[in-house]
């Protein structure tokens, strides 16, 4: 079992109404929501913790996770608004406006922390750039590192962050205690002032995977890297690519029996080579259609 910890929030993306005037259409979406969605599509068993609300889009939210066989029970439910983002295309890149004050996803506390039963757990995404849920985040990756296996994708949002030095600090302890981080090259080298990967083996994290776009994605660990290369498509947008991957590499890790704390230190090229190949087919799919549409099992 996979918990996957962090956002779930609506995506307002960009239409054209038959009049020519510019519009949005309300998506579920938010890069942990992403990947649980993703995971529960690929056949992985997953649950979803985060704060939902009870408003129309809260309900859009869970909807949608039930249909993609994601268990929202952990999830700690409140009257409060649910988190949404502007998405502005721009040469098939996103770029986000996010309101986010005051919201159900944002007020989570550490005393909304679920008892966790999963084997693994993911965090990640701007859920980690804002108190108070970036706090208790913080709090239940260093508890459950003591014994489950942890993986990290910052997925930086610069403009995004109001406290720099407060998001430094607990994107420095949540690192401190992953086995695995994925990592763009760009936010590594907004983290590090280096795109070197094996800077952040550093404090015991196993397993790397730095991406890089169309270059595909980048396996570095204690013992050495390689390059794992991306799906030729033709790409409509890459909103919910990275989340995807990081759902194909836990599905392939899981599948392979090795989603656990001594299963990723056993875990060989090969192995990781398998998953991380899982991860950049099911997001070649992501970005061959308009939004975060990760692929179903039958799709791959």
């Amino acid at each position: 079992m996979i918990l996957c910890c962090g956002e779930a929030l609506i995506d307002m993306l960009p239409r054209e109404t038959r009049a020519g005037e510019a519009a949005f259409a309300p998506h579920a979406g938010g890069a942990v929501f992403n990947t649980a969605i993703a995971l529960g599509r690929l056949g992985a068993r997953v649950q979803f913790f985060s704060g939902l609300s009870t408003d129309l889009f809260g309900q859009q939210l869970t909807a949608e996770l039930a249909a993609s066989q994601v268990d929202a029970a952990p999830c700690h439910v409140s009257d409060r608004p649910t988190t949404l983002a502007f998405v502005q295309l721009t040469g098939g890149q996103a770029r986000y406006a996010f309101y986010d004050e005051n919201t159900a996803g944002r007020m989570l506390t550490e005393a909304d922390l679920p008892q966790v039963t999963a084997d693994a757990l993911f965090f990640g995404g701007i859920s980690l750039v804002v108190e108070p849920c970036g706090d208790a985040y913080r709090a239940l990756a260093e508890r459950a590192a003591r014994d489950r296996l942890v993986m990290i994708d910052p997925n930086i949002r610069p403009g995004f962050i109001k406290d720099e030095a407060a998001y430094r600090a607990r994107l420095d302890a949540m690192l401190a205690c992953a086995d695995v981080v994925k990592i763009s090259d760009e936010d590594l080298d907004w983290l590090t002032g280096d795109t070197d990967p094996a800077a952040l083996l550093e404090g015991g994290t196993r397993v790397v995977l730095m991406t890089r776009g169309a270059k595909g994605v980048t396996v570095c660990t204690e013992g050495g890297r390689f390059d794992v290369a991306a799906q030729p498509v033709t790409v409509v947008d890459t909103v919910g690519a990275g989340d995807t991957f990081n759902a194909g590499f836990l599905a392939g890790l899981d599948r392979a029996g090795l989603l656990s704390k001594a299963g990723i230190g056993r875990a060989d090229d090969a192995a990781l080579r398998a998953a991380a190949d899982l991860g950049t087919r099911a997001a070649a799919v992501t970005v061959s259609r308009a939004g975060a549409n990760p692929p179903w099992n039958r799709e791959l």
